[in-house]
């Protein structure tokens, strides 16, 4: 299983393991997202430059990363 390519995965006969593979890809794109956010902040980005670099409004982006 480990050697198997994405595409083998998400075409597997078992549903389950392309279901996995989709949800792994999903905390990915979150973690990568999330650090990308935390960049710009440190950058002096506005919310509302971030929300519409990530095509979002700028309170959905600001309630889902501020801290």
């Amino acid at each position: 299983m480990k050697d198997l390519t994405l595409t083998d995965r998400v075409g597997a006969a078992d549903p389950a393991t392309g279901l996995r593979a989709a949800q792994a890809l999903h905390r990915l794109a979150e973690q990568i997202e999330s650090a990308a956010v935390d960049h710009a902040r440190s950058q002096g980005w506005s919310w509302e430059q971030i929300g519409d670099a990530l095509g979002v409004s700028r309170q959905s982006v600001h309630s889902k990363y501020r801290r």
